[in-house]
């Protein structure tokens, strides 16, 4: 296991109508914020939750949300120079993974006198960051507690991996009600997508004691949340429960590191704009199997804990009953179950895997991958 260093970063709050206060919350951290929101809210009659606390808490603030299909260059120089002239304290950033990682590199490069590329092809950010706080709508988000943020170049059309300062995320602020408005097989390639994020820290490199007490309460929580335990009278509603599965795998992320799964999506992704959620839970069965070859007692704990499998299954039987129950789990919510199933080729995946061969993501895979290694796996999935 990797050394075990602990900072506390950031303050989170988790709840119902937790949104409501985040007036109360910005005060801290200053009186003039960017507000980076997701269109999605205001078409679902969300944003003014948002914004209405910061108005009544008298927060100067401006707002904006037109947005591409990702989170590229382009669209962060925009921000940045709306930023700077709006001579803000503060981003709070509201949204999906695309919003927050646009907030994230916001706040970090704000002070910064390079141009954005510099820090696209490398350099690390020597001033002080803005504060940032940041309101999820999704169940999970794996890089914002962390110091790099995933991005796209728009001169290559490829993620990168920008570097920023430690402990940028000042605040999150996780409401379940803000995930209510997910269509079904959004939830459910989202549920998988997250229980993917926890294995994955569990299986890295980086692990720790730290980092393994956090995926081991993500993939309980999100059991129970799919109804996994029959035995045990849950009464915390399910949205609760997968946003509190939800934070504990970025955590887990955070305090250790993403693996096969979210590297190979954020390249897929970035080139060929198909939901991350998606191409995570269609690799995910994929990933389990693949680990279960030399890490099958963790396999077979985390089948334990989510309850997929019975207590008497041990070794490779519960690895191929875990990788099997979320086949059935895509299957049964008419989710594809192939990369095939998306439209895109096999020599377009073949570039997204070079891609991933060059992140530094790949230097804390559960074992060493060369990029035809990474190709293998993608065709296992395609």
């Amino acid at each position: 296991m990797a050394d075990f260093i602990f900072r506390i970063s950031p303050n989170i709050v988790l709840g119902p109508y937790t949104l409501s206060r985040i007036g109360q919350y910005a005060r801290e951290y200053g009186s003039r914020f960017l507000v980076v929101l997701d269109p999605i809210l205001k078409e679902v009659n969300l944003a003014d939750k948002l914004l209405q606390p910061l108005t009544e808490r008298k927060i100067d603030y401006f707002v904006f949300s037109e947005f591409s299909e990702s989170a590229d260059t382009k669209t962060i120089e925009r921000v940045l120079t709306l930023a700077r002239d709006g001579h803000i304290h503060g981003v709070i950033a509201a949204g999906g993974a695309k919003v927050l990682n646009i907030g994230c590199v916001v706040a970090s490069l704000y002070n910064e006198n390079h141009d954005l590329y510099d820090y696209v092809d490398g350099a690390v950010p020597t001033t002080g960051a803005l504060p940032l706080i940041c309101v999820p709508t999704t169940i999970r988000e794996p890089f914002i507690y962390t110091s790099i943020t995933p991005i796209v170049d728009s001169r290559v059309h490829q993620i990168k991996l920008l570097r920023g300062q430690n402990g940028l995320c000042k605040l999150s602020v996780l409401d379940p009600n803000l995930t209510l408005t997910l269509s079904d097989n959004q939830n459910i390639s989202m549920e998988l997508d997250t229980m993917c994020l926890a294995v994955e820290a569990y299986l890295s490199q980086k692990a720790t004691f730290f980092s393994d007490m956090f995926a081991e309460k993500s993939i309980g929580l999100m059991g129970c949340a799919l109804g996994g335990s029959q035995s045990l009278e849950i009464i915390t509603p399910a949205e609760i429960l997968k946003s509190q599965a939800g934070c504990m795998a970025s955590l887990a992320v955070a305090t250790s590191a993403p693996g096969l799964a979210t590297l190979l999506t954020l390249c897929i992704n970035s080139r060929f704009n198909i939901s991350r959620s998606l191409v995570s839970s269609i690799f995910f069965p994929y990933l389990i199997e693949d680990a279960g070859t030399f890490k099958t007692e963790r396999i077979e704990k985390l089948a334990h804990l989510a309850h997929i499998v019975p207590d008497d299954v041990r070794g490779e039987d519960a690895v191929a009953g875990f990788a099997e129950n979320i086949r059935q789990e895509l299957a049964k919510a008419n989710l594809p179950t192939r990369l095939k199933d998306l439209s895109i080729s096999v020599e377009q995946l073949a570039l997204a895997a070079e891609d991933a061969g060059q992140l530094e993501l790949v230097n804390t895979l559960p074992r060493s991958m060369t990029t035809d290694d990474l190709f293998d796996f993608v065709k296992l999935a395609y």
